[in-house]
């Protein structure tokens, strides 16, 4: 009988863990070091890790898919992937079209990097990758906006004269400052811009949602989701 108790329990179990529901996690995998492509060329970084510990606390299994930025919101909507865990700020445009959880990196700032201090961020060109709300900010501020696909592209056009100056994250610019040896630098004031970032779902997945901000709140409450932000973007990090 003890023999039968205990195989049948084995036997829900394993029923149980392959019952799992699949969560394809939608990434772009170019904007380290919130996501991108490692030596493997598996998807790592920041939310990587991070949303391999939500969907272990939610009792889901992580399928990771990456795709452009350009489209990542059309093809999270025409269901490709479930999930946009992609450094996308939470903006009341965004939330038109798709869901958000709560943020799980709280809200910063942008920044300006250029290859001069004499840069010109009001009346010259300005480059911003295509679709963020940085390129939203430099089409109303006056300057001229130059778009890229890609954030690598941003940094390439500062660097080869065809912009200005390359208005993006904060922390995905500091780095890039950091091993330029000088040949970029920080430029003007920072800027403030949207509500911090979450994971981005269809408007119909409010189960899935309600799973992913409970994991997002214990991640809060025991100190994780700190520890993670401190580990990917230093001890000046702002944290929860």
């Amino acid at each position: 009988m003890k023999t039968l108790v205990i195989g049948t329990l084995a036997l829900a179990l394993s029923a149980g863990m392959a019952m799992a529901q699949t969560v394809r996690m939608g990434t772009e995998g170019a904007y380290p070091p919130y996501n991108f492509i490692n030596d493997a060329g598996e998807v790592d970084g920041f939310e990587r890790e991070l949303g391999d510990e939500l969907c272990s606390r939610a009792g889901l299994t992580c399928e990771w898919v990456k795709n452009d930025w350009d489209s990542i919101i059309p093809n999270l909507v025409s269901g490709n992937y479930d999930t946009i865990i992609a450094g996308m700020s939470i903006t009341d445009e965004r939330d038109e079209v798709i869901d958000f959880t709560q943020d799980y990196y709280p809200p910063t700032e942008s920044a300006y990097v250029a290859g001069s201090e004499d840069a010109d961020l009001t009346g010259g060109v300005i480059a911003a990758q295509t679709g963020t709300i940085q390129a939203g900010y430099i089409a109303e501020s006056g300057a001229t906006l130059v778009e890229f696909a890609t954030p690598e592209e941003t940094i390439a056009a500062v660097r080869n004269g065809e912009a200005d100056a390359v208005f993006a994250d904060y922390d995905y610019l500091v780095p890039i400052v950091e091993d330029s040896g000088g040949a970029l630098m920080f430029v003007g004031d920072g800027v403030p811009l949207g509500g911090g970032i979450g994971l981005g779902l269809r408007e119909s997945d409010t189960e899935l949602k309600d799973k992913f901000d409970a994991a997002i709140t214990s991640m809060k409450e025991d100190g994780s989701l700190n520890e993670l932000l401190t580990k990917w973007f230093g001890d000046d990090i702002t944290t929860y």
